[in-house]
């Protein structure tokens, strides 16, 4: 679960809260509207929470590609790697940079 989709939740959540707890009797159609939609945003965000993570495993990248390292027993991949090629491709460039600024 990414920070931004809990973020989206929350406030979504807090939005509709707000809008219920400020209603005196029948909402206004706009107030009824507001909380239609407060509900519907909060929901797609609930949904995604429980999204595949796909091949990669990764929250960041679920459906990028999965690193053709992992899992080679000839070129192993450093300890704590996982499958996803383009956290793995950052990793390695962040080393490069570590190792030429020696």
């Amino acid at each position: 679960m990414s920070q931004a989709e809990l973020r989206e939740l929350r406030a979504a959540l807090h939005t509709a809260s707000d809008i219920v707890f400020t209603l005196d009797g029948e909402p206004s159609a706009e107030q009824a509207d507001q909380l239609t939609d407060a509900l519907r945003r909060a929901l797609d965000a609930a949904r995604s929470l429980g999204e595949d993570r796909g091949g990669t495993g990764c929250r960041e990248h679920p459906r990028g590609a999965v690193d053709p390292l992992y899992g080679d027993k000839d070129d192993p991949l450093p300890p704590g790697w996982g499958r996803c090629l383009l956290c793995n491709d950052r990793r390695r460039r962040a080393g490069v940079r570590r190792y030429a600024a020696r």
